[in-house]
């Protein structure tokens, strides 16, 4: 599997961005796929996660409210809505995929990982 992630850039505090996320190579419509974040600095951490077979949906608190993640089998590709962005938005953003049907926000429990996406949120 294959993930090509896309959508970043710069935006003012309190601005949208949306990000994509395509599947290409041995998708499933059954796997979940999430986003992570890594900010300069910090480790990686969950952000979102949506289930392939039930389309239920998991937030970190940080963004709840906020951020929308969405998907569209059809076209093997995930979206992460963004809005009322904070400066500590501010990161890498990372798509993945989990192998199997486990959903949920360990990270040793994602087995793809597209190239990442920046995102800076100015104040």
């Amino acid at each position: 599997v294959q993930l090509q992630a896309s959508g970043g850039g710069l935006v003012q505090a309190g601005g949208s961005v949306r990000l994509s996320c395509s599947a290409s190579g041995r998708t499933a419509s059954s796997i979940a796929m999430g986003w992570w974040r890594q900010p300069p600095g910090e480790v990686r951490e969950f952000v979102a996660a949506i289930s392939g077979s039930t389309g239920s949906t998991l937030y970190a608190e940080s963004v709840k409210g906020r951020f929308t993640i969405s998907r569209d089998a059809a076209k093997n590709t995930v979206y992460l809505q963004m809005n009322s962005l904070k400066p500590e938005d501010t990161a890498v953003y990372y798509c993945a995929a989990t192998a199997d049907r486990y959903f949920g926000a360990r990270f040793d429990r994602y087995d793809y990982w597209g190239q990442g996406t920046l995102v800076t949120v100015s104040s």
